[in-house]
């Protein structure tokens, strides 16, 4: 690994990187206001876990494909922004599905879980900025590069759910009180949806 100071330095820059608005911390956030602390939490679980596949795609040479080859990048892009469309289709669906606030909604956090993780690796900007990133902070003559990628990686990872958990919980708990009317819960599920679709057309428009 690194030395102390390195890894010190790489790891403050994370906690910077993981509170700057982007595409994962707002998902965190609307999730958690919309459905609660505990939605919140599972999608950032799911983000996460597809930062440990865009880790290891640094480490193994993967992400270097996507760096090296425009069609490829722009049909992970394009795929990402459809599922962020759908994503945007189902908050407003579920705004105009119902005024009643009984049984409106089940939190189904395995499903919450996929859509983090779906997000998250169908962005191979994430693999870039990995690509670019994290070899800044290696140190070759303190090991193996790639088993030092994996251990910065894992650094990054703690960092992000420092910040999006505080998110998710204080986002969460925010939303229970804004969802005590049907109204509030309407509008913030349309919020939600006009926000994947700003996503959605950040990443296609990134394509050009």
């Amino acid at each position: 690994m690194p030395a102390i100071d390195t890894i010190a330095s790489f790891f403050l820059a994370s906690l910077l990187l993981a509170v700057s608005p982007g595409p994962d911390i707002i998902f965190v956030l609307t999730q958690s206001i919309i459905q609660g602390p505990k939605a919140g939490l599972a999608v950032m679980a799911g983000l996460c876990s597809g930062l440990v596949v865009h880790t290891t795609a640094v480490a193994a040479g993967v992400a270097a494909i996507f760096h090296a080859s425009p069609a490829a990048y722009a049909t992970l892009r394009t795929i990402g922004a459809c599922y962020l469309l759908y994503l945007a289709w189902l908050a407003f669906r579920a705004s105009a599905a119902s005024t009643e606030m009984s049984g409106r909604k089940t939190v189904l956090l395995p499903r919450l879980y996929m859509r983090g993780v779906i997000m998250n690796i169908t962005n191979p900007k994430v693999t870039i900025f990995f690509l670019a990133f994290l070899p800044l902070f290696a140190e070759p003559e303190h090991g193996p590069v790639a088993f030092q990628i994996i251990g910065l990686g894992l650094l990054f990872i703690i960092s992000t759910i420092l910040v999006f958990g505080f998110v998710a919980l204080t986002a969460g708990s925010v939303g229970q009180w804004l969802n005590r009317t049907p109204a509030a819960w309407r509008v913030m599920n349309i919020i939600a949806g006009i926000v994947f679709i700003l996503l959605a057309g950040g990443l296609l428009l990134d394509l050009g």
